[in-house]
């Protein structure tokens, strides 16, 4: 099993092209024996120490495989609405771990 952690990083005023991006991708996950465990907005409260620009959203999605992994970032659907994706995030961090 893999994790997936990603620190995403909107263009401000593009929440709206986000948002419709998320509706289109986050489903696709269990079609690829993947879950999203978290999907959270932090507030200007939820920090208590940063060393790096607060993201606007963080996620944390596991799949079963990184096989699952690769062929969820190849679905067609997905890629058709990657314009969305492209157009919103000014730019996002992906972390990958495993359980130990």
């Amino acid at each position: 099993m893999i994790f997936i952690t990603q620190l995403i990083y909107i263009i401000e005023g593009q929440e709206k092209d986000f948002d419709e991006f998320e509706n289109i991708a986050i489903p696709i996950i269990a079609k690829y024996n993947g879950r999203l465990l978290l999907r959270v907005r932090p507030t200007e409260n939820s920090y208590v120490k940063y060393n790096i620009d607060k993201p606007d959203e963080i996620h944390l999605i596991t799949f079963e495989t990184q096989q699952d992994f690769e062929c969820f970032r190849q679905d067609e659907e997905r890629k058709k609405a990657l314009q969305l994706k492209d157009k919103s995030i000014m730019s996002s961090i992906l972390i990958q771990g495993t359980i130990l």
